[in-house]
Formats: structure tokens, sequence, C-alpha cells
């Protein structure tokens, strides 16, 4: 059996350890052969490839990024489509694919499922927001980047009694800003689930400051004040016309110090949360994940996806991560809140 690998959407930690766990469980105990698709789907419209044995994969499970490369490419628009697809694979004599990507991949892979090509997918979003699997990797990397991100901004801040205000991902979810901001003990955390005055923020900030404390406020990208109707944006749309965002941590931060005459600083962390090496915990899930969809595969258990349920790897379908977002329980928030202030 011939299988097409590629990886599609934003870069995650962990990326590289589900190829290698895929190619060296499918070689090993299946005996099937891999092509890498470079670029994401648009690797596959365009028919460009790579080798992708054993060797290919040698030592890549540490690494970051993907051997591959990745593209927002849509497969239906331009050149692409059910036909040129189902083209490119037979002159390639591909017997199916291993997508591995978010949620606007796995919409993509869904869809050509459904119009009969062999797909198996893999979760991957370090946002941690996809309901149909607990957690995804490349999230437990951008936690304790972030953190350790915040545990240097704490130093900084304590020596010059400042608030410090760092802005991490989160687009629609506050997961990172949830899991990162309570493990560097800050005094804020801002999520895009709940909407929080600029008067809660200011009593938070306050509480801190007098008890002595250099204030510590984390804010996931996509909060909104209880003032705002849309996310801030202001860095114009992406390839799928949605906003980029970024900037939210920028525009609270003069507002806390006028509110509360203490000076304030922001940072963004941006793109490091997603670079760099995996976690150890990153590194087995994604291994899991690959080695999991090769016997997906080998059972021919086609249009189905791998999720982590507990400890245990399942097969789930497409749909269970489209549609509904898994987004932070008010329970998670008011747990992390009673530590604020």
């Amino acid at each position: 059996m011939r299988i097409g690998v590629l990886t599609s959407g934003g870069d995650a930690p962990g990326l590289n350890a589900v190829i290698r766990g895929a190619v060296l469980n499918g070689e090993r105990h299946y005996g099937m052969t891999f092509v890498g698709i470079r670029d994401g789907w648009r690797g596959l419209v365009d028919a460009d490839f790579q080798t992708l044995a054993r060797a290919d994969v040698k030592g890549i499970g540490k690494l970051g990024g993907t051997i591959l490369g990745s593209s927002r490419t849509n497969p239906f628009e331009g050149n692409g489509g059910i036909d040129r697809i189902n083209q490119v694979m037979t002159e390639a004599e591909m017997d199916g694919l291993l997508v591995i990507g978010g949620e606007g991949t796995l919409a993509a892979a869904n869809r050509l499922s459904e119009a009969g090509i062999n797909i198996v997918g893999v979760p991957k979003t370090v946002d941690n927001d996809l309901s149909a699997t607990d957690y995804t990797f490349g999230f437990d990397t951008a936690v304790n980047v972030a953190t350790e991100a915040m545990d240097r901004l704490r130093t900084t801040g304590d020596s010059h009694h400042r608030c410090m205000v760092a802005e991490v991902m989160g687009r629609h979810v506050g997961w990172i800003a949830l899991h990162s901001g309570m493990a560097a003990g800050a005094h804020v955390i801002l999520i895009p689930e709940r909407k929080t005055s600029l008067d809660e923020i200011v009593g938070w900030v306050t509480s801190a400051f007098e008890r002595g404390r250099a204030p510590l406020v984390c804010v996931a990208e996509g909060f909104l004040l209880d003032t705002m109707d849309d996310a801030h944006s202001e860095r114009g749309l992406d390839a799928f016309g949605r906003p980029r965002l970024g900037g939210i941590g920028e525009k609270l931060a003069p507002l806390i110090e006028e509110a509360t005459g203490i000076e304030t600083r922001a940072t963004t962390l941006g793109h490091i949360q997603r670079g760099g090496t995996p976690s150890a915990f990153d590194r087995v899930l994604a291994t899991r994940f690959g080695m999991n969809a090769t016997r997906a595969i080998s059972e021919g258990n086609w249009g189905s996806l791998v999720a982590l349920r507990g400890t245990d790897i399942v097969n789930t379908s497409f749909e269970s991560a489209l549609g509904q977002l898994k987004t932070v329980p008010d329970e998670r928030w008011s747990e992390a809140a009673l530590l604020f202030g």
C-alpha cells in the first residue's frame, strides 16, 4: 500500500514526530510505502513530492516545524478539485492519504473523503480547540514556551515595579492563556470565552500591586473587553478572509496604566509559541498519533481521525472535529480566577 503524507495549515511542534511514527510503523508492521507531499494541499494539486522512507525520517522526532513544509492552500481552488486530486493520486500510484492538520485542513479532508478519496486524519493545533480530542500535540509546547516567557517578564516587572501584559495565542479559545497563566502565577487571565470589563481588570491589577507584587496579565489574542464587538485586529485578513489577530496586549497596557498609575508594558509572544523543539509530551503524543494513523489505514478505517481520549488513542469521525470548537468551560476559568489579584 502506497500512502501520501501531507502537513497543512499552521505549523506545530510535533509534526515531524507524527511523520516519523507513521513511516516507521507503516513500513515495519504493514509493509506500506510513503510519498511525502510538499507544502500541504498545494503539493498534492501540483504533484510536488519527495521521498519519505525510514532513512528520511531518521532523528526528526525532536525537530520543530515540518520536513514536508506547509501552506494554507485550499485544494478546491485554482487548479485543484476532486478530479485533479484523483488524477494526481492515480499517476503517483497512491492508495490513500494521511493528512495532518487543524480544523480547516480536516474540513477539506472530510469533503474529499465524502467524494470517495481514501483519507485518514491526524488532528493538529497549538490552540487545543478541536473537540474530537482531549489534547492536540503542539499545545503543551506552546504552553511551556509562554510560561517560560512570563517567568522572565515577572523578573523584569519585579525589578521596575511594573505591570507586565503578555499576549499569547488563542483566536477563539483561551486554553494556552489559561494553562500558561496559571503556571506562571498570572494575577489576571483574559480569554475569548469571557468578556471582561476594564474595571475588573484594574481591580485585580491594583490588588496585586497593593500587596507589593508586580502585576502580570496574561491575555489571549482573541480576548474582547465588554465594550468590544470584535477581536482586536490591525493587520488585515489572512488567506481565508479571517482577521489577523494580535495587538490586544498593546491596547490594554495604556488603558491599565492610565487607570492605575502603574507603569505598564506589553509583550506579544506571537509565533515563538509554535516554533522550536517539541516538549516530551508532544513528542510522545505525536508519535502515537502517527503510529495509530497507519494502524487505522491498515484496517481500512478510511474517513476517520485519530484522537486522544484519556490516555488511549481512538478512531473517530472527521465530523467530531468540525463545527464546534472545544472552548474553556466557565468552571475552569472560575477556578483560575480564584488566584487573581
